[in-house]
């Protein structure tokens, strides 16, 4: 049966602030434009959440790829997982340095080797023999990361106030021939410890994908993600019946009063149905379904735009 394709991003929930609002709402807006157009095109879910994803490593405005947070050294070590729906395949890397975007290493992972997740050395080692470009971590650092590393080092200073800013970026998406994908990317939590790995790297965590019932990509609290399963936990809740959003908010909530921990989620059902939730402050989302690009920042912001329009504001 032919489905209507539908791509949901996420470029993270927290606490966007004010000057960096109309970046971020450009940022996954631009992001979903280019998943979708891979799904009409006849592309398949997986390219579409690749393509979505790498164009938000790419984009200053978020904690993944260009623009990550540095850890307690000053360097930045990046986490990012990709899951096809046919078939349960996944891959992702975890701590990586000096690549531009983890989540086409992650895709590599999964086609090329017989293994899900690669680290560290090991994950530089495949990248330098799949022929992944390395490029200086200098260049991943932005004038802004390096400023709250440094706020943060001072000794008064409290990195957990600044963990609210997350920017982790995700997508989901299901095209024509129902199949699901998703894709997560991170820089992690500002000033973490060399070696930490959040709930991106993570399947079932950091995302899931599963054709019998949906996909789901999550950002927030990395480690109260990881002690709920959340990703996993909200297909659950489909597979239970649920609709996209009562699975969203239902698992929520249960990881806000079950260990106190705060996030996001975008959604797509095997249906098309889909949603983008959050018990932080703010998430910046966008979705395109039927041609119409849904967008926003704030709980209860939703912009409605034709995708031609917005198209063509993106030209200008």
């Amino acid at each position: 049966g032919r489905m209507k394709p539908v791509i949901v991003v996420h470029g993270g929930a927290g606490r966007i602030f004010k000057e960096r609002e109309e970046g971020c709402r450009a940022g996954v807006v631009r992001a979903a434009l280019q998943g979708y157009r891979v799904l009409k095109q006849g592309g398949s879910a997986i390219d579409a959440v690749e393509e979505a994803v790498r164009s938000m490593e790419d984009d200053p405005h978020f904690n993944a790829g260009c623009g990550s947070v540095l850890n307690e050294k000053g360097e930045v070590e990046m986490d990012a997982i990709i899951m096809d729906g046919k078939n349960l395949d996944s891959g992702a890397v975890s701590a990586v340095k000096c690549i531009a975007n983890p989540v086409k290493l992650a895709r590599l992972v999964m086609e090329k080797t017989k293994h899900m997740l690669l680290t560290d050395r090991g994950a530089h080692l495949f990248a330098q023999a799949m022929g992944i470009p390395e490029i200086p971590g200098e260049k991943l650092i932005t004038e802004r990361s390096r400023e709250r590393w440094k706020k943060n080092l001072e000794p008064d200073s409290n990195p957990e106030e600044f963990q609210k800013d997350l920017g982790t970026v995700g997508a989901v998406a299901i095209d024509s021939e129902g199949n699901v994908a998703c894709a997560t990317s991170t820089g992690g939590l500002s000033n973490k410890l060399i070696g930490r790995v959040g709930d991106t790297a993570c399947i079932g965590s950091g995302g899931y994908a599963d054709n019998h019932s949906g996909a789901t990509s999550t950002t927030g609290h990395g480690e109260s993600i990881m002690k709920v399963v959340l990703a996993r936990l909200i297909l659950y809740h489909m597979e239970q019946g649920m609709s996209p959003e009562v699975a969203a908010d239902t698992a929520l909530d249960y990881m806000k009063t079950r260990v106190g921990g705060l996030g996001g989620v975008i959604v797509v059902n095997k249906a098309g149905e889909w949603a983008a939730r959050f018990s932080t402050k703010q998430m910046s989302w966008a979705t395109v379904k039927d041609d119409k690009l849904h967008y926003g920042i704030y709980a209860g912001e939703k912009h409605i735009k034709s995708i031609y329009e917005a198209l063509a504001s993106e030209r200008e």
